[in-house]
């Protein structure tokens, strides 16, 4: 196995992904890049190697395809690639009431939200446990510390995440690997775009995805267990919303969706 600081980023080719991935080759870090466009991956691949010297490793994939996560884990120990860094980015969501939607886009957005996002860490937390070095990244949401009506399952899976983090942090402490959860508020990446939120009023504050990533990239460095981006979210959500009657969170929830 080669050594260093090779980050695996999901979801690199766009969004809050792209941008870890510049931050991570800007410091001097090798990459494997995951998503489904190649043309995309292949773009990236060539800036970050001629401006930063790294080298960047392409795997186009589906990853809501059946075996997805064991395909990316054994291409990487083919290759000989350590993974030091995992950056579980990639994921979905779906505007809509929940009994309206197909079934099979709901269980789509679990699949990529959890499933595959639980596989790699698995896959990958073995061997940076027994080196007893290696970070983990998970882009969870602000949405994981509310209920969801109208984007029920999304902010499901994210709360999944969220939790799934901060055990798996603990757990880990011991040895030597940190956990962060990521949880932005609204951002604008083509997330947005796919799930059908441009039109919503909680856009008009959504920040930009180098600015997320910058200050998840800075949390996952100093081993925090969570990072929201912006802090008048963060101290509603933490001190302001705890106190309010469910009733009153779900109906507040839900206009943010609807407006």
């Amino acid at each position: 196995m080669t050594s260093g600081n090779t980050a695996l980023i999901t979801g690199a080719s766009g969004g809050i992904g792209l941008e870890l991935a510049k931050i991570h080759a800007a410091k001097g870090g090798d990459l494997v890049l995951v998503a489904r466009s190649q043309d995309k991956l292949e773009a990236l691949k060539q800036t970050l190697e001629s401006t930063h010297k790294i080298k960047a490793t392409v795997l186009p994939e589906d990853l809501t395809s059946p075996g997805a996560a064991q395909r990316v884990f054994e291409k990487t120990q083919q290759l000989g690639l350590q993974i030091d860094v995992l950056i579980n980015n990639a994921g979905i969501g779906g505007l809509g009431h929940f009994h309206q939607q197909k079934l099979a886009d709901s269980t789509q957005i679990i699949d990529l939200n959890i499933r595959v996002l639980t596989e790699l860490t698995h896959l990958y937390l073995e061997g940076m446990v027994q080196r007893r070095h290696g970070k983990v990244l998970n882009v969870s949401s602000t949405a994981s510390m509310l209920p969801g009506p109208i984007q029920a399952v999304y902010y499901a899976t994210k709360a999944y995440v969220t939790s799934f983090s901060l055990s798996l942090a603990e757990e880990l402490s011991e040895f030597g690997v940190t956990v962060t959860a990521l949880c932005p508020g609204p951002v604008h990446t083509g997330f947005a775009d796919t799930a059908n939120m441009q039109g919503l009023s909680v856009m008009k504050v959504a920040h930009k995805a180098d600015s997320v990533a910058a200050k998840g990239y800075r949390a996952m460095e100093r081993g925090k267990l969570v990072c929201i981006n912006d802090r008048i979210l963060q101290f509603s959500l933490e001190w302001m919303v705890p106190l309010l009657p469910r009733k009153l969170v779900l109906k507040m929830s839900r206009l943010l969706m609807e407006a």
